[in-house]
């Protein structure tokens, strides 16, 4: 389970970087249009920020401080977005090859849905959620982009 979770993160970070590299123009990042209400930009960095925190400083005690509401808010480069994704990948890869295997057994350290879970059953759902705002990010890239 641990090897295949560090790959699957792997896998989709990199893919994620691959959709930010396709932006042709930068300002594109931070397009929003009706019916879309965050910019693929702020979802890159929103993704950053929430691995970095739940894998990050939680589980690998990186010292990461999140600031969530500036992931929605704030624009960077896409070359820093783009550096932001290749250190945010090998931190995930190496954080969770790292942990002692009965650490996915046991009740992940913070409370983040008001109920106990798994470190494991959280770490699948955070696959998910990166796959999800992914699919978001191509969506975004293919509508405002490229009509």
């Amino acid at each position: 389970m641990q090897k295949s979770l560090a790959e699957v993160f792997e896998k989709d970070l990199i893919r994620l970087k691959k959709e930010i590299e396709l932006y042709n123009d930068e300002a594109n990042l931070w397009l929003v249009s009706e019916g879309i209400s965050n910019s693929a930009g702020n979802l890159c960095s929103h993704i950053i920020g929430n691995l970095n925190n739940y894998i990050g400083a939680i589980l690998g005690n990186t010292g990461y401080i999140r600031n969530r509401p500036t992931e929605f808010t704030d624009k960077v480069s896409k070359e820093d977005l783009i550096n932001a994704l290749e250190e945010t990948t090998k931190m995930v890869k190496t954080v969770i090859t790292n942990l002692d295997s009965k650490v996915f057994e046991q009740i992940y350290p913070d409370n983040v849905f008001g109920f106990e879970m798994k470190t494991d059953y959280f770490l699948i759902h955070l696959v998910g959620h990166l796959n999800y705002h992914l699919g978001q990010i191509n969506y975004h890239r293919r509508i405002l982009c490229y009509n």
